[in-house]
């Protein structure tokens, strides 16, 4: 019993301190499309995506994620496939 304990407190230690989460790639702004919830980033090697460095048009999961940005912003950004698409889940300027 004290075994499954431990998994399960370990398990959820993992989950709340974030090890699933994507890692985090850095970035720069080259145009936000407001109107179609498009940002285009010149990027470094996304990892989880095993995708080189490029410069390419994302789809954002919320268009408000663009309201702070702006061309030429140095960003770090989390990508993800969502439906099938290649997603900005999280994005945040650099400063």
């Amino acid at each position: 019993m004290k075994f499954i304990l431990t998994i399960a407190s370990t398990a959820a230690l993992t989950i709340a301190l974030g090890a699933n989460a994507a890692p985090t790639t850095d970035g720069e702004v080259r145009k936000v499309d407001k109107e179609q919830g498009k940002v285009t980033l010149k990027h470094g090697p996304i990892a989880n995506l095993d995708m080189p460095g490029m410069t390419m048009v994302f789809k954002v999961v919320d268009p408000k994620m663009l309201d702070s940005l702006k061309e030429g912003d140095k960003v770090k950004f989390t990508a993800e496939k969502v439906n099938g698409a290649i997603t900005v889940t999280a994005i945040q300027p650099v400063k």
